[in-house]
């Protein structure tokens, strides 16, 4: 068997701060670099920001990776989310290679699979291409990643996705848990709640209104992340904007929770399962999370409060917890447990066990 030291990995991922799978990348990347012999970085524009050339230009300096050494020991792997189409066309028609890829957006790993910059610039054309050639896709998408090992994270995703890629080899891992610097007792921070991540539909920020009407006036809102800055005011709700290194521990160290009120997605009537690098990055910090039930999240996850309902739900089981400090302090050890271990080593140890057997 050929070990893991003895890797080159080729890389192919949305570059650091373009999406949270791109962000997910670096903290991944963290804990598989140290342990294999080379890893080869192919970073591509974020979502809806792909150009066709810019496709062709990342399968060109992939197969140019491969010719330098061909018969080294070598593992490309992708990491393929609904809305980015390099990971997916980069790789496809290679023989002889070992190729895996991480699903983000079980049970398909490209939705979106021709949304190039300028047919994202319009939602009619691009729902309209994709839904009229969903079928199609899906039978393209099968065929490509047959005998292929796709890794998900969540046991959920492992089923949805085992369920549509029946010739796929399908491992279950976990959402990375960033490193990142001890804070306060979360019974010692301000009277606060957040939100944290990039603002795009179905994330939740259209329920910060209904959320600072719902909850005391006393208990502060407090939104971070890229795009935030951007949105409309609202009374009693203080806004950001991106938060990085220590201004990032600042926002965490400045509440006591972190609300997640997610939209249940569906893509053509079938139900999309994600992964949160949001709650990941929260846990990270130790910082209690307090999710809506029919969002991206299910219950069982340790420092996470699943609330079935709406916004008002959420509000009031805020209202109760960041109040509570024997609630908090036991959520707070909890999310420390997770972030051990979830953390980027023990994540890693997965896929370099698997890429070591398929070597």
């Amino acid at each position: 068997m050929i070990a893991a030291t003895e890797l080159r990995l080729v890389y192919i991922a949305p570059a650091l701060g373009t999406s949270g799978v791109g962000d997910y990348a670096d903290d991944f990347l963290s804990g598989i670099t140290p342990r294999v012999a080379e890893v080869r970085q192919l970073r591509h524009a974020g979502p809806g920001r792909e150009r066709m050339r810019d496709v062709l230009r990342t399968r060109r300096e992939l197969r140019g990776i491969l010719a330098e050494q061909p018969s080294r020991p070598t593992v490309i792997h992708t990491e393929q989310s609904g809305g980015a189409i390099t990971p997916f066309w980069a790789a496809v028609g290679l023989r002889g290679v070992t190729a895996t890829a991480t699903v983000h957006d079980a049970p398909f790993s490209v939705w979106w699979p021709f949304r190039t910059r300028a047919i994202a610039r319009s939602r009619i054309l691009n729902h309209g291409l994709h839904r009229g050639l969903f079928g199609l896709m899906n039978r393209i998408e099968r065929r490509v990643n047959r005998s292929r090992t796709l890794f998900t994270l969540t046991p959920l995703g492992a089923e949805r996705l085992a369920a549509t890629m029946p010739e796929s080899t399908i491992v279950a891992s976990r959402q990375v848990v960033p490193a990142r610097r001890d804070l306060q007792l979360v019974t010692e921070r301000p009277l606060a709640v957040g939100f944290f991540g990039y603002v795009y539909r179905g994330k939740g920020f259209d329920a910060l209104a209904e959320l600072r009407a719902a909850l005391p006036s006393d208990i502060a809102i407090r939104v971070a992340g890229r795009g935030t800055a951007a949105l409309p005011p609202i009374t009693g709700v203080e806004f950001l904007g991106e938060v990085v290194g220590a201004a990032e521990d600042d926002f965490f160290d400045s509440i006591r929770a972190l609300l997640v009120p997610y939209s249940g997605r569906r893509q053509y009537g079938i139900e999309v399962v994600v992964s949160s690098s949001v709650i990941a990055r929260s846990l990270a910090y130790q910082t209690p999370v307090i999710a809506l039930k029919d969002g991206a999240l299910v219950a069982g996850t340790p420092g996470v409060v699943v609330v079935a309902g709406g916004p008002a739900a959420l509000a009031a089981r805020a209202d109760a917890l960041v109040r509570d400090d024997r609630a908090l302090g036991e959520l707070q050890r909890a999310a420390c447990e997770v972030r051990s271990r979830d953390s980027a080593d023990h994540i890693a140890q997965t896929f370099l066990d698997t890429w070591e057997g398929l070597l």
